[in-house]
């Protein structure tokens, strides 16, 4: 009895151990973006999107919830992401269990964020883990109408984080986003396990506004040129009146004749020649003529008597 009852408590440990290995081992890495949202957490029972329209597609095209939402993981790829992993199914990581991630769908829960800021990534964990987070942003003209490819992703990470700390069931760390996104992209999380072989992918849908155009500047004041020194005009050879020259003799004597046949009548004009002396010059000179004849005669009669 005591040994029927030993095997079959042998038989039962046997039968129960590879479960209880394989409910461990996935449960040593498990984790996936909470913020900003993967779609894997979006739309999984624990998300608050479960109900939008881009999340009951998902679903649908699963076949059955995401519950796993933490488990997105695949083995030994050993940073062999893009030989790994098809164009097409990045958000899935290439797994069958999560194809309704690879929808080409512009309605997926989205996570508002700024160009060029400096964001906090929410990764949650059940136990810590080595490794390194890599961050991708789609490039600029990214079209969420078509499937992700790796094409559409840079070659380098805008962020890497090592070994960051897990509190409070999630790792935390900051990273600078690019400053030339607008619209729609998908933040692409890879975490390499270290102390794993596995490695995590995640899809994080997140919108960004458009640039703001910078406000118009009011039109400089035009300065008034000061006022200049109103240049004293310099008359021309055709307008300004030409020096008058000398007057000549004969425009000297006439003036005064013209003068004299200006002046009122009442006033008395000695008649004037234009050659001959003045009247009284003729008056005396008859005067001196009758002086020195009178002069003469005088003497003459005194040597007479």
């Amino acid at each position: 009895m005591f040994r029927m009852t030993a095997h079959r408590t042998a038989l039962a440990a046997a039968l129960a151990t590879p479960f209880l290995l394989w409910a461990a081992g996935p449960a040593q890495a498990h984790g996936a973006p909470t913020d900003p949202a993967s779609r894997v957490y979006a739309c999984s029972p624990e998300g608050a999107s479960t109900g939008t329209a881009s999340c009951r597609a998902a679903i649908a095209a699963n076949g059955g919830p995401f519950t796993a939402w933490d488990n997105l993981r695949v083995a030994n790829v050993n940073g062999r992401d893009r030989q790994t992993i098809p164009d097409g199914e990045l958000c899935s990581g290439g797994l069958s269990g999560y194809r309704g991630l690879d929808l080409t769908r512009s309605d997926w829960p989205t996570t508002r964020l700024a160009p060029g800021a400096r964001m906090t990534m929410t990764y949650a964990s059940t136990i810590a883990h080595t490794g390194t987070f890599e961050l991708y942003l789609t490039r600029q003209g990214y079209d969420p109408a078509k499937p992700l490819t790796w094409a559409d992703l840079p070659e380098r990470p805008f962020a890497s984080v090592t070994d960051p700390a897990l509190t409070g069931g999630a790792y935390r760390f900051g990273a600078k986003l690019p400053s030339d996104r607008t619209g729609h992209h998908v933040l692409f999380t890879i975490w390499r396990n270290t102390s794993t072989p596995d490695t995590y992918y995640a899809c994080s849908d997140v919108t960004f506004p458009a640039a703001r155009k910078a406000p118009a500047s009011a039109p400089a004041a035009r300065q008034q040129p000061s006022p200049s020194p109103t240049p004293t005009p310099v008359p021309s050879k055709a307008s300004s009146p030409s020096p008058s020259p000398s007057p000549s003799v004969s425009e000297r004597t006439a003036a005064p004749a013209a003068e004299a046949a200006a002046a009122p009548r009442s006033t008395p004009v000695a008649a004037t020649s234009a050659s001959g002396p003045s009247a009284p010059s003729i008056a005396g000179g008859a005067a001196a003529v009758l002086v020195l004849t009178g002069g003469a005669a005088l003497a003459l009669r005194l040597r007479r008597r």
